[in-house]
């Protein structure tokens, strides 16, 4: 299988993927611009199965009408989209596994917290994870805001359980480009992180459209501030030395909003 990363340069600095998998048929993960995703398939003369959505904010699923329209293709997302997501026509589950082609297979996770209808897709290949689509539950450096019906509670359980387990070499596929952004609030946080100042001159002023930088759970580790909850740097910024992990999460997610 490949995944083609699309980035939509609009001011939302959304991704769009094509999953191209095989027998000439592809996948598109929440689409923005049904004629960007047209040309896509023309040019790899592949014809579309189906689309995922995320979730069912606009911005993931605004390409579906024109696209079902085109091509008759069927529409999966999360029970909870059921009447928001425009042609929804499946509703996936927690653990469902979805084939794509010969030893390779998306696992859908249930990942609230950004919405009560998110979901997170694990890429696996002949039983190894290799990565994950995460939507706006987990970004580059950061994650999801919990604005228009969401849970920071939800979104701390789903990032600890779900996230922080995964496997160093898992890729990171997010539906946003935040992490210029993102790296800078972890420096705000967390000055003496050089890992995070190296990824920063390494990614400040890039076109993503045209240089692709993909990150992995490990790298997450070491950049991203929701997964380093007890270090004390970032816990001694937020006045919060002697506090749970959650509190420190919720405090972060708080700071995040308002910097």
């Amino acid at each position: 299988m490949n995944i083609h990363q699309i980035y939509t340069y609009n001011d939302l600095r959304n991704f769009t993927y094509l999953l191209e998998i095989g027998n000439g048929e592809a996948i598109v993960l929440d689409p923005w611009d049904s004629d960007e995703i047209n040309t896509a398939l023309s040019e790899r003369s592949l014809s579309l199965k189906a689309i995922i959505n995320t979730h069912e904010h606009w911005d993931h699923t605004r390409g579906n009408e024109a696209l079902v329209a085109a091509h008759e293709c069927e529409v999966w997302a999360h029970q909870n989209g059921e009447g928001k997501i425009p042609g929804m026509t499946r509703a996936l589950s927690a653990g469902e596994v979805v084939p794509l082609e010969a030893d390779v297979t998306l696992t859908v996770l249930d990942t609230p917290g950004h919405t009560f209808a998110h979901l997170c897709f694990l890429v696996t290949e002949r039983g190894v994870p290799l990565a994950v689509f995460t939507g706006d539950t987990l970004f580059n450096a950061g994650v999801g805001n919990c604005h228009n019906g969401g849970s920071p509670e939800a979104l701390y359980e789903t990032v600890r359980a779900q996230f922080h387990p995964l496997e160093d070499r898992v890729a990171v596929y997010p539906g946003h480009d935040y992490l210029e952004n993102n790296l800078k609030f972890t420096l705000h946080l967390e000055p003496s992180n050089t890992a995070a100042a190296q990824w920063l001159e390494r990614v400040e002023g890039n076109d993503p459209g045209t240089t692709p930088i993909v990150t992995t759970i490990g790298d997450e580790r070491s950049i991203n501030t929701f997964f380093r909850l007890s270090n004390l740097e970032i816990r001694e910024n937020l006045l919060l030395s002697e506090a749970s992990e959650a509190s420190v999460f919720l405090a972060l997610r708080k700071r995040r909003n308002d910097w």
